[in-house]
């Protein structure tokens, strides 16, 4: 899908220096020299749920941080089913591949409407080279990305249906709410799970029906949590 809104936004430095989230992801430790050494535009984006940032094996031409919404990391297994391998929120850096690599390993498609603003590559590795702030700032978010990875996996891929969707429940909890979770469709559940839909359904009603949470929303995404202790229950 073709994004809805596409703006160069930033031309220079100003936007980037009062971004409201800039604490959040790639920027946040740079100084005016830095900001100085950038001259090829960053733009902001905006996209649908649904769209496409990019492609698994496709050419790496920068990385996305993440402003607003969610995105989930999509890989092929052999036998060709699509599977979740991580879901990225506001702060997160998507496409951190590409500064190692000249492909993407993965999809990255957006599950709610999205905001980010795209990096050029170049400005990426030209910074990080030259400055010592976004270097470690780099290295920092590669951390993270590896023990989320790790942490998807641990989490979401073993023990009883019942575990791994609260476990699903706990994570996609609000960081300025941890009493609301945010998820998704059940079929999106399911490939982040490796659960079937229907399984993933009935998890969910048992929660609910247990009292470990309550439904708030009709379309069955938005969650209040209200004993977490018993969303791993066996």
């Amino acid at each position: 899908m073709i994004p809805i809104k596409t703006e160069s936004a930033w031309r220079g430095t100003a936007d980037c220096k009062v971004c409201g989230v800039r604490q959040l992801v790639l920027f946040a430790d740079l100084n005016e020299h830095d900001f100085g050494l950038i001259h090829a535009p960053i733009d902001e984006l905006d996209y649908a749920a649904g769209a496409s940032l990019f492609t698994e094996g496709s050419a790496a031409k920068g990385v996305f941080t993440l402003r607003q919404g969610t995105v989930k990391l999509v890989r092929s297994t052999l036998d060709g089913r699509p599977r979740i391998v991580r879901v990225l929120r506001a702060g997160d850096v998507v496409g951190l591949e590409a500064l190692a690599s000249q492909q993407y390993d993965s999809d990255a498609i957006t599950l709610t409407p999205a905001s980010v603003c795209r990096i050029p590559q170049d400005v990426v590795l030209k910074l990080s080279s030259s400055s010592p702030r976004l270097h470690a700032q780099l290295m920092k978010k590669w951390q993270h990305a590896l023990k989320e990875a790790d942490d998807w996996l641990a989490d979401m891929n073993f023990g009883t249906a019942r575990r791994r969707v609260g476990n699903l429940v706990l994570k996609m909890r609000s960081a300025e709410n941890r009493e609301i979770s945010m998820l998704f469709s059940r079929e999106d559940m399911g490939a982040m799970l490796d659960l079937k839909l229907e399984t993933v359904s009935r998890e969910i009603s048992r929660l609910v029906r247990e009292g470990a949470m309550e439904q708030l929303d009709k379309q069955g995404r938005i969650y209040r949590v209200l004993q977490p202790d018993s969303l791993l229950l066996d």
